[in-house]
């Protein structure tokens, strides 16, 4: 034990802990830059409000990919009161910290949403929030039944809990830190596995992830683990991903959804052209970016 405790065997060698820790911007790795130990405004900068009452503040990340896709799944399901505007945040160049911004998230992450047909406007952020504010108004995709309901918010809730694990955790170690940990990466890849079996094993029983129907839990979930299945991070063959059948059957299933098709290329900045729509304004968006492939 003694000598698992020397500093020499630390990463870097002879590092303690110092008894107050102070911030370098030094550390951080690839986005040192945009990594702070304070909330707040950094500058002032309003929000611009399009012509429809959702207003959405995003990028095309799992988390703003939620919201996007619940949006095109109320549309094409007839509830043509969730036309919305998409704004592009872009969070490597710190525009999550403009004032107006913060003002409707106070947590400065993506993504943020404002409904103005409530008086006042209604602020919403948290991506779970959203999907079960958008639930609840539009009375689709989470279920009155109680044991229904109370199903899919148990998987609402294990996905905002357990997804920190995966992107701040095991996708920052494997693919973002200025160098690889071999302690840090096998950490966090056991319980990216972890997750990806628990995944697996209920999605063994159900079509869906909280039952037969289609529901919030499997528009939260799919972003992101449905990305680790098939391209996050380059780790598909490292976490043996082939080896959770019923998950992959989800992915696709889930895939092949007009409206997560279309979701998911909102706000998006990577990937090929005619899988990006910077921003979204109308439904017609989507036919300039098929135009031009």
């Amino acid at each position: 034990m003694a000598d698992t405790m020397d500093p020499a065997n630390n990463q870097p060698p002879g590092y303690v802990p110092p008894k107050v820790w102070t911030w370098d911007t030094a550390n951080g790795g690839q986005f040192a830059n945009i990594n702070r130990p304070v909330s707040g405004a950094t500058h002032e900068k309003a929000l611009p409000v399009g012509k429809h009452p959702l207003q959405l503040y995003s990028m095309g990340t799992p988390n703003g990919v939620k919201v996007t896709i619940m949006l095109e799944e109320l549309l094409a399901a007839g509830h043509a009161g969730a036309e919305y505007d998409a704004w592009m945040i872009s969070i490597g160049q710190g525009d999550q910290f403009g004032s107006g911004f913060v003002e409707i998230n106070p947590n400065s992450k993506i993504p943020a949403m404002v409904d103005h047909s409530t008086n006042p406007p209604t602020r919403l952020f948290e991506s779970g929030s959203m999907l079960f504010y958008l639930a609840e108004k539009f009375g689709a995709f989470l279920s009155t039944d109680h044991h229904k309901r109370a199903e899919t918010m148990n998987w609402l809730m294990w996905q905002m809990g357990s997804a920190p694990f995966v992107g701040g955790g095991f996708g920052h170690f494997f693919a973002y830190a200025p160098f690889k940990i071999q302690y840090a990466i096998d950490r966090y890849a056991m319980e990216t596995k972890r997750q990806l079996h628990v995944l697996d094993t209920q999605l063994a029983r159900h079509e869906y992830v909280a039952g037969d129907e289609y529901t919030i839990a499997d528009m939260a979930i799919w972003p992101w683990y449905g990305s680790i299945a098939r391209e996050a991070y380059g780790a598909q063959e490292f976490l043996s991903v082939h080896e959770y059948q019923h998950l992959n059957r989800w992915v696709d299933l889930i895939g092949a959804r007009e409206a997560v098709k279309r979701g998911r290329m909102v706000n998006r900045t990577f990937g090929s052209p005619e899988s990006q729509l910077r921003e979204r304004h109308d439904a017609s968006d989507f036919d300039a970016v098929i135009a031009k492939a």
